[in-house]
């Protein structure tokens, strides 16, 4: 608050005072900035997001290899959506379990989420 009114008090921002404060305008505060003299209000487009965390129990290191293989493959496939998707997986040795973070649309996380099934589908590994 110090800097805007040593700005306001050298001229460096343009402002007027009403009582004890002041008011500045936006295009004041865009060119002291280097916005330009106008700013936009950003335009945003609602998109929808999914985070799951699967856990697999009493996996082998093998089957989280190819488990793990599998879904970076799909993760990099061509989608037709725009939205990001990420995928981590983590593997406990000791405990022999596989965490899979999935972060995405929906649609998408819901095909990992079969894909997974499929993988690992109730067998022991």
């Amino acid at each position: 608050m110090r800097t805007v009114r040593a700005y306001l008090r050298s001229g460096r921002l343009k402002g007027v005072r009403i009582g004890k404060q002041y008011r500045i305008a936006r295009e004041d505060v865009a060119a002291l900035t280097g916005r330009g003299a106008s700013l936009e209000p950003v335009v945003r487009h609602r998109h929808v997001d999914v985070s799951s965390i699967v856990q697999v129990d009493a996996i082998s290191p093998r089957s989280v290899d190819r488990v793990t293989n599998m879904l970076m493959a799909a993760a990099k496939a061509p989608r037709e959506e725009e939205h990001p998707l990420r995928i981590d997986t983590t593997y406990d040795d000791e405990r022999a379990r596989l965490k899979v973070f999935i972060s995405g649309s929906p649609d998408t996380t819901v095909s990992l989420l079969r894909l997974v099934e499929q993988l690992v589908g109730g067998k022991d590994a």
